[in-house]
């Protein structure tokens, strides 16, 4: 089960089981998807055809940003188990502690938007990851001063390497 928000007021709870049908707000959700190559898909839903594109990803904060026919839209996704987090008020708590920026997957530094030293706040752009041809903006997961930047421009990281470290 997943929670999407695609706007201030639009909630959608998508409910994916394997070998089951997916299911958007209790109705069957029917599609056809083809991927295009390069982060490019052509999708048919109730007889109309989409373009939809992926422009990034943050797999810290489950966002994602695509182009749906040439209008880009962001995606905030919650799973059972930020949902918890949520209903225990928990979710801030554990956001704020976090003391270093780890990598998501494996992929190339392509800019570093931050210095030693700068005060950021949660949501502020760090560095960029290229990863299989896509860009994904690496955001501050809390507020915090930067300590340490433990990369360099074009620097290849591993899954889980240390990026980034607060105080």
């Amino acid at each position: 089960m997943l929670q999407v928000r695609t706007g201030p007021d639009q909630l959608w709870d998508i409910d994916y089981r394997s070998g089951g049908p997916i299911t958007v707000n209790g109705q069957a959700f029917e599609w056809d998807l083809a991927a295009l190559g390069d982060g490019c898909y052509h999708i048919l839903y109730a007889g109309k055809s989409f373009a939809a594109e992926l422009l990034s990803v943050e797999y810290q904060t489950k966002t994602l940003v695509l182009k749906l026919n040439g209008q880009r839209m962001e995606l905030q996704a919650k799973d059972r188990f930020d949902l918890l987090l949520d209903k225990l008020g928990m979710s801030n708590t554990a956001a704020s502690k976090v003391n270093e920026l780890k990598a998501p997957m494996p992929g190339l530094i392509v800019d570093i938007r931050v210095s030693q030293g700068q005060v950021v706040q949660k949501g502020d752009p760090l560095l960029v990851l290229e990863a299989m041809k896509m860009e994904n903006i690496l955001k501050a997961p809390g507020e915090g001063t930067i300590s340490a930047i433990k990369v360099n421009l074009r620097d290849n990281v591993t899954k889980g390497q240390v990026l980034i470290q607060f105080s």
